[in-house]
């Protein structure tokens, strides 16, 4: 087992490691101690998370925890440059802040959970777990993807526990319909399955979205079963980098309709282009992700 840490001062803006992985962004993190997502307001904790990567080919955990200014990590392997790509840690908080408009809503939700991060999660996983995202709470999604691990996935040993990476396409595709919905898929389970299939046999390809132009890119993860555009932003922000998307859910709909009323433009194209403008352009993920747990999480008491 190989063990290090990151100094937390050394990352421009800081760190929030709970508010990272508990915000809604990903459901691929877990916590060692069963309480994932139990809280909205999560912020500021010192537990001990875990998920699984694939490094040439093969399941690896990774294990990691914030405590005294540290991030603390554990693996089979050295984990930092990992870490690093995971949780957005080479982001300039400080100089994406600045990117933002100066409405006192986006000011205290930075305040609130400064130090919060974009994650870069796997394209694949990351694009399953939006699917399964409609009409649900986060705490739902998240149970979700760790039934689909347990039923699954790869079984993996680490320091003496068994944990299960995320299934491959392959294992999704194999699966029946019947089988995804006993797991509380329940309509989405077709579309899980059908869009595991087109990346099993090469049908289609999630991370041939990099490189496209940003619209361009969101189109192209509409061919996906289960994507509209909502889905493929989430995918575009929290896996392949693409910090300007702003997914229009519920939370931001209704931000857009109490706060910037002026972006409803009535079809998602022209909205997104008017709300991305107003939060800040490049970077308006960013300032998106800090509302949306700012505002779920009981900010201004919504």
């Amino acid at each position: 087992m190989e063990e290090g840490h990151i100094d937390v001062a050394s990352l421009s803006g800081g760190l929030d490691l709970q508010a990272t992985v508990e915000s809604g962004q990903s459901y691929l993190w877990d916590r060692a101690d069963g309480q994932m997502y139990e809280r909205e307001a999560a912020s500021g904790g010192d537990a001990w998370y875990w998920t699984t990567v694939r490094v040439d080919g093969e399941p690896v955990i990774v294990q990691a925890r914030q405590t005294d200014g540290r991030l603390e990590w554990k693996s089979t392997i050295d984990a930092e440059p990992i870490l690093r790509e995971l949780l957005g840690l080479g982001d300039d908080l400080v100089a994406i802040r600045r990117t933002a408009t100066d409405d006192a809503v986006v000011e205290e939700a930075y305040d609130a959970y400064w130090g919060m991060r974009i994650v870069r999660d796997p394209v694949f996983p990351t694009l399953i777990s939006f699917i399964c995202s409609a009409q649900m709470r986060v705490g739902r999604i998240h149970g979700m993807q760790q039934a689909l691990r347990r039923e699954f996935g790869d079984a993996v040993t680490f320091d003496g526990e068994t944990y299960h990476a995320f299934p491959t396409p392959e294992a999704l595709a194999a699966a029946t319909e019947g089988e995804l919905r006993d797991l509380s898929l329940g309509y989405r389970a077709p579309y899980v399955r059908r869009t595991a299939e087109m990346v099993a046999t090469g049908e289609a390809d999630p991370a041939d979205a990099t490189g496209r132009e940003y619209e361009a890119a969101r189109e192209f993860l509409t061919q996906f079963v289960g994507v509209g555009e909502k889905v493929a932003d989430c995918v575009l922000l929290f896996s392949l980098g693409y910090l300007e998307a702003v997914p229009l859910d519920t939370w931001i709909r209704t931000t857009i309709e109490e706060y910037y009323p002026d972006c409803e433009r009535g079809n998602y194209a022209e909205t997104s282009r008017a709300i991305r403008a107003a939060l800040g352009g490049e970077y308006a993920g960013y300032t998106q992700t800090y509302l949306f747990h700012y505002l779920r999480s009981g900010g201004r008491d919504h």
